[in-house]
């Protein structure tokens, strides 16, 4: 296989990468307490748990004690968590779940991530819905327009192509067609029932994204990466699965020289102590899409093959022994 053709099977992995769900409604707010089927889907990773709401709304409508509530006012937890609904799905697992991240292109039946070997306890991925008791302190309501979810993946297009580029011309300029395509082809990204439909949804996206990856046509200035760390609670932040993210100025590369930027050497001048070596993981492991990233893999070929939606590298770290 040439670099190029295993550049393309990664891309299609991680587009086609989904987590299966089984999804109950709280039973605090069904009519029949917990007797209420799940509802159960395969759901893409890179797509946000929004986009379900409707389906959701519709699916547990008969059973709901408060039959008025919108959609919109869904939110989803996990062992009693609220999930954030900004971060992609695929993201959430990897945090939360509990599974294991993949190693050497292993692969599971259930997690069709890139490369997955999930404990099979973890799958399917057991969410509650709720449409009350909205989580004020912890998430932000979206309306019901959809405005507030558009207005913050937008946001976060806008920070990825300013750090890249050091200006957000690129998505600033795009026409209203070409924002509304990009737009829309997130969305539907979570509704694709066959590989026709996946492709055409892909080559939308694509058209519109590689305008915002090569808009300067000069080279990257930094590139787009969050790492998730769990945090030990506080007593700001007492409930469980509490999260420090860390954000800083990531160049193509190594500061001072010529030398690449690897996973490696970007997780060691972010965290030393967590990785002090920037070869070898010895204290956690980076994990993007449900799998292991090696240290010596280059930061800008990853950002160019494996960016979540959003244009960022959303990298979580799994501990160790």
């Amino acid at each position: 296989m040439t670099a190029r053709q295993h550049d393309t099977s990664l891309q299609d992995a991680i587009w086609e990468g989904s987590v299966p769900l089984e999804i109950r409604l709280s039973p605090s707010e069904c009519r029949v307490y917990d007797q209420t089927d799940s509802y159960l889907i395969q759901y893409p990773r890179l797509s946000y748990l929004p986009f379900l709401l409707p389906r959701l709304r519709a699916f547990f409508a008969s059973f709901l004690i408060d039959p008025a509530v919108g959609s919109h006012e869904g939110w989803f937890s996990y062992e009693e968590l609220p999930l954030k609904w900004h971060y992609p799905l695929g993201l959430l697992y990897d945090l939360f779940s509990g599974a294991q991240p993949a190693h050497d292109g292993s692969s599971n039946r259930g997690d069709r991530s890139p490369s997955s070997q999930q404990q099979p306890s973890t799958l399917p991925w057991r969410l509650t819905l709720h449409f009350g008791d909205w989580p004020a302190d912890q998430l932000v309501q979206p309306d019901a327009e959809g405005k507030v979810l558009h207005d913050a993946f937008i946001n976060s297009v806008k920070e990825a192509d300013f750090l890249r580029n050091g200006t957000a011309k690129g998505i600033m300029s795009l026409s209203k067609n070409d924002s509304t395509q990009l737009w829309t082809a997130v969305q539907e990204q979570s509704a694709a029932n066959n590989k026709r439909a996946t492709a055409e949804q892909r080559s939308s996206y694509d058209a519109i994204f590689q305008k915002l990856l090569y808009a300067q046509g000069a080279p990257l200035r930094h590139i787009p990466m969050k790492v998730y760390l769990p945090s030990s609670p506080s007593a700001s932040t007492p409930s469980s699965g509490h999260l420090r993210i860390v954000q800083a100025l990531v160049t193509p590369f190594v500061p001072g020289g010529k030398e690449a930027q690897t996973i490696g050497t970007a997780l060691h001048a972010l965290l030393p102590a967590l990785f002090p070596s920037r070869r070898t993981p010895i204290l956690a492991r980076p994990v993007l899409h449900g799998a292991v990233v090696p240290m010596s893999a280059h930061v800008e070929g990853i950002m160019r093959e494996a960016a979540y939606l959003d244009g960022w590298l959303h990298v979580g770290l799994v501990m160790m022994g």
